[in-house]
């Protein structure tokens, strides 16, 4: 599996005329190697060579890695930055993914005298095809999402606040077996909901809230999300008018994915719905985001993105609508782009629902 996925980065490297790539995102090297190491401030790197001769730099501190690429070890008293040098080719452009630190790419372009330039679409387009192994993880984290969004509407009651709610759903991932919470879960009531990243503080529901559950978990390494508004016994013309047009913008761009089509075109047509009945201001963010082993991976479904949709993509589609001062609705799924259209992950009821 890791070499399928190292020859897949090999030839998009071949494609930009790179013969060499320095990957120094700690997910990535897990996503090519297996290799599972947090390095915190210290270099962490796979060198890749279209040779063949890769190269995984690792600090003395770290736990030995059960892979098939040769390690190099170094110390934290060791000149490392130099001996990084003497295994890159001086006479050929470096590629270098877009987290590698500047304290480590500065001593690279001065010490060693070595072009470099940006490479990490070679791994980004790469990790955005999802093969069978992750599609199958995806849909059973995806599935277990739908457990828990359930089980977060059997807690909403009168007077609990969002910290407890979210210290509930993060509960019940660890129930159903994943190793944590994919982000912090987002439970934002009333006003709260009209930020789109509210952190959960000490509010407490009240009749005629709002309430904006994003919430996902990891196992395995890999994330799921997912995002349903729902109203607190009972709701205003304003908030059922809100939630149905978001509803639709969700729908309707789920309706045209399909590979070929250009992912700006998926958003144009959720922010379309939004803007024709008076809200295009309120949708404040692009339609959605890739997933992997990340929660949000490089890629988006945004107005400037004019790639195209291809098979085996996972992101989400995720309108809203944030009134200041009032509330604010978000449905999202997760898709996964298949042959002749898409399959949505989630299967939690999206419709307008107000909790007794």
């Amino acid at each position: 599996m890791t070499n399928e996925r190292i020859n897949r980065v090999l030839k998009q490297m071949n494609d930009k005329g790179l013969t060499q790539l320095l990957v120094s995102d700690p997910v990535s090297i897990r996503y090519l190697t297996n290799a599972n190491v947090y390095p915190g401030e210290r270099f962490y790197a796979l060198l890749l060579k279209q040779n063949n001769e890769h190269i995984l730099f690792m600090n003395k501190l770290f736990m030995k890695q059960d892979t098939a690429i040769k390690e190099v070890w170094y110390q934290d008293s060791d000149n490392y930055m130099d001996m990084v040098i003497s295994y890159l080719d001086k006479d050929k452009v470096l590629g270098v993914d877009k987290t590698l630190n500047a304290k480590f790419l500065i001593p690279i372009i001065n010490n060693g005298n070595i072009r470099c330039e940006l490479g990490s679409d070679c791994v980004d387009d790469t990790r955005a095809i999802k093969d069978e192994a992750e599609i199958a993880s995806m849909i059973e984290n995806s599935l277990i999402n739908d457990q828990v969004m359930l089980y977060a509407k059997t807690c909403i009651k009168e007077d609990i606040s969002e910290k407890e709610l979210a210290e509930l759903i993060d509960k019940k991932y660890l129930e159903l077996g994943c190793q944590r919470n994919a982000f912090p879960p987002i439970c934002s009531f009333g006003k709260n909901g009209a930020d789109p990243h509210h952190m959960p503080d000490d509010t407490r529901l009240q009749k005629g809230d709002s309430i904006v559950l994003d919430i996902g978990g990891c196992k395995d390494f890999y994330c799921s999300d997912m995002t349903r508004t729902y109203f607190y016994k009972e709701a205003s013309e304003l908030q059922r008018k809100v939630h149905d047009i978001v509803l639709k913008a969700n729908v309707e761009a789920e309706k045209i994915i399909r590979p070929g089509v250009r992912l700006c075109d998926i958003d144009l047509t959720a922010r379309n719905i939004i803007a024709n009945e008076g809200y295009g201001e309120y949708f404040t963010h692009r339609l959605g985001h890739f997933i992997g082993q990340s929660g949000h991976e490089a890629g988006d479904v945004s107005s400037t993105n004019t790639n195209v949709v291809k098979e085996g993509m996972i992101f989400s589609i995720e309108p809203g609508i944030y009134l200041p001062g009032q509330f604010g609705v978000r449905i999202e799924d997760l898709v996964l782009v298949t042959k002749d259209g898409c399959h949505v992950l989630n299967h939690v009821e999206k419709p307008y629902e107000i909790i007794k």
